[in-house]
């Protein structure tokens, strides 16, 4: 165990760290301090930060969403983005803007999967608490973000609501703006690492916490921008290359194709093809899909299913539509 110590504190202290060279002594100290800093989140950071993506989920948080008010349109844009990556997304949960579900829910997915982004709860007002709920997670602070906070300044226009604003006088409202720009702080990692901008025209940062979870807004315009500018920070991460799928629209319905797609899923398994069937109700086509990462077996496949389901293939699934007719 000692020696385990030892090498912690050379790595530390070496020139090419990434970590502070002050974190060194503090490590040395005493064999509590040093079990202290190697027991995460400061390697843990590190280690979700810098392994290969293959899995992801989303958290939406807001009550608007689960009251019915609003339309929750990130999570489709972001199972998108995911697919476009060749990234397997694994789960999204709709909560609402509570502590403990936020805790649990962030906590769970940072912990089961490679990348977690997070949509809503970070404007000014008081049930948006998706930052201090992310920071108790993962025991962590808020601290302003001083870079956020000048760009916040610099891009905001002026409201015509509030002319007497004041940057520089404190007031409920400089305090409201402040906290959509007090960000989770681990003070083992430097700051640098924990958040980053993807939008020259945006103040928004996209903060980074345990190595793998992404907070980003929930306007979907912002949370599209911004997601998009994530692109280039993660695809040097990912474990494989973007999936690729092919359409087949067959006027066959489910219970007719059934045997063969389940026969056709298991041949193609190996080759990680995966094989969806889809019902379009009012339609007189339905859907037949082939999801996989090798073009050239993907298309391979197509004149067999074509002929099994008495399909054709298309770009999209409403592309042979035609008004059902009868019952």
């Amino acid at each position: 165990m000692f020696s385990r110590i030892t090498q912690l504190t050379r790595h530390l202290s070496s020139p090419t760290s990434n970590f502070p060279q002050t974190a060194a002594p503090t490590i040395a100290k005493s064999t509590t301090s040093a079990l202290s800093a190697m027991s995460f989140p400061l390697p843990k950071f590190y280690e979700n930060k810098n392994k290969k993506i293959q899995t992801a989920a989303c958290l939406i948080i807001g009550d608007e969403v689960l009251g019915g008010k609003t339309v929750d349109t990130n999570s489709a844009y972001f199972a998108r983005w995911c697919f476009n990556l060749g990234i397997q997304l694994k789960r999204i949960e709709v909560i609402a803007d509570d502590e403990e579900e936020i805790i649990e829910g962030v906590r769970r997915m940072s912990d089961r999967y490679d990348l977690v982004v997070t949509s809503g709860g970070i404007g000014p007002t008081h049930d948006d608490i998706t930052y201090q709920s992310i920071a108790k997670a993962f025991n962590l602070k808020l601290k302003l973000h001083e870079e956020a906070f000048e760009r916040m300044k610099k891009l905001t226009r002026p409201h015509p609501m509030a002319p007497s604003f004041d940057w520089d006088t404190p007031s409920p409202a400089l305090k409201a703006r402040k906290r959509m720009v007090e960000l989770p702080y681990d003070e083992t990692v430097p700051e640098k690492d924990q958040s980053v901008f993807v939008a020259d025209d945006s103040w928004v940062p996209v903060a980074t916490v345990n190595g793998n979870v992404y907070v980003l807004p929930g306007v979907p315009r912002l949370f599209e921008k911004l997601l998009e500018g994530l692109t280039p920070v993660v695809k040097p991460r990912l474990a494989g290359p973007g999936a690729h799928r092919i359409i087949i629209s067959t006027p066959l319905p489910e219970s007719v194709i059934a045997h063969y797609l389940g026969e056709l899923a298991l041949r193609v398994m190996p080759h990680g093809v995966k094989v969806g069937s889809y019902p379009r109700w009012g339609k007189k086509n339905n859907t037949v899909t082939l999801v996989g990462n090798d073009p050239a077996y993907l298309e391979s496949l197509v004149p067999e299913v074509e002929r099994n389901v008495q399909g054709k293939r298309v770009q999209r699934e409403d592309e042979e539509d035609e008004p059902k007719t009868g019952s």
